[in-house]
């Protein structure tokens, strides 16, 4: 039986690795994770996992006490427990579990994997910021057997900086979108009717959403003064998420004189039938890896309008999606207003965003991943056979 644990340094991004966990397991694998808080989490996505261990570190990258006792944590497990490949994620649980690992994965046959959801280096990104970042990522880089991105700027940047050789970069398109569940067939009018309802909207009132966090990059003031400009009074807009900025976008709200326009729903289980019933939607970050609310609604048909940056680039580039300047406020509005005054063709965008989104399917990502396994356990047979 295969041994495989997956690191992250918190629960809930273990949700978007529960669909690869279960697969493997239900070839028989021993699937396990690790985060920080795990053993009291209530995240449902956590019975992917056969066992889970919690560690104990901090999400600020540059937090030195991070040093403390996660190495010796993270260490022990995988000695004891005996994987045959740890498969990291996230910046801080890549990091200090590479590091943790690095003289482990010499002594035995165990191989680590580390995924990027995004380097914390992009283009467009602060200089130190990315000299700082790049300097961790390329010293990790030597503890690592696979590096696997999933947007093509880092790809890019992977070789051309040499975090790890060229032979051991993977390029993946993202950790799986199930289209099955994001099917626009999947969410009835019956479900989109009653969310307008309680959302007090007629079905002449178009609706434009936002899915994500509040915080710095999402850049959500963007989308509040882009709103503020549209020449489209009947128009609404939601945003969906929880953050540290929430309450300071809700006054901003207000100041704009749009309070009554805005609903901020925060945390939300029915994605779907958000997306559905709404024209389109907005994401205006200034860093991204492939953000998955891009792909979801693109999955259901609605048309995208996101900032020209990696990742979301991926995505629509090519008439798949509507792209803006990071911080173009008017871009913005300007993007809204073709959507409400060409809804046929906004439409057709949608359609063509599904089509583009076969690309980036749950199937096929595990298809990759069990090659990338099977590759990183023959690599390790080989170590055993010329021991």
């Amino acid at each position: 039986m295969k041994r495989l644990l997956f690191i992250t340094t918190i629960p809930s991004t273990l949700y978007f690795l529960a669909p690869i966990a279960r697969h493997f397991r239900a070839k028989g694998w021993r699937v396990d994770a690790m985060a920080k808080g795990i053993s009291t989490s209530t995240e449902t996505c956590l019975d992917a996992f056969e066992r889970r261990w919690d560690v104990e570190w901090s999400r600020n990258p540059l937090d030195l006490r991070n040093f403390l006792s996660a190495p010796q944590q993270v260490l022990q497990v995988c000695t004891e427990q005996e994987y045959d490949l740890v498969h990291v994620s996230t910046p801080v649980a890549a990091f200090i579990s590479r590091y943790a690992l690095k003289d482990w994965r010499k002594k035995g046959k165990q191989k680590v994997i580390y995924t990027a959801h995004g380097f914390h280096f992009y283009s467009g990104g602060a200089l130190l910021k990315n000299a700082i970042f790049l300097g961790l990522e390329w010293l990790a880089g030597h503890w690592t057997d696979y590096l696997v991105v999933i947007n093509h700027e880092d790809e890019q940047a992977a070789k051309r900086y040499s975090i790890v050789r060229p032979e051991q970069v993977r390029y993946m398109p993202g950790i799986g979108v199930d289209a099955q569940y994001y099917n626009p067939s999947a969410v009835s009018e019956m479900e989109v009717e009653k969310l307008r309802q309680d959302l007090g909207l007629t079905p002449e009132i178009p609706l434009f959403l936002s899915l994500s966090e509040f915080i710095p990059r999402k850049r959500n003031e963007d989308i509040l003064r882009a709103f503020a400009r549209l020449a489209h009074s009947e128009a609404h807009l939601a945003f969906a998420g929880e953050g540290p900025l929430l309450e300071e976008m809700q006054h901003l709200a207000s100041k704009l004189g749009i309070q009554h326009q805005v609903h901020f729903l925060g945390f939300r289980q029915d994605v779907p039938v958000l997306i559905r019933a709404s024209v389109a939607t907005l994401l205006s970050s200034s860093q991204e890896g492939l953000p998955r609310s891009v792909m979801e609604s693109m999955s259901l048909e609605i048309p995208v309008i996101g900032t020209e940056i990696r990742g979301t680039r991926d995505l629509l580039e090519g008439g798949y999606g509507i792209l803006v300047k990071v911080g173009d406020v008017e871009g913005l509005t300007q993007a809204m207003a073709w959507v409400l005054d060409h809804p046929k063709e906004a439409q057709a965008t949608g359609r063509r965003g599904r089509e583009r989104i076969t690309h980036y399917e749950l199937q096929l990502i595990l298809k990759l991943h069990e090659t990338l396994y099977a590759e990183a356990l023959d690599a390790e047979d080989r170590v055993v056979s010329y021991a």
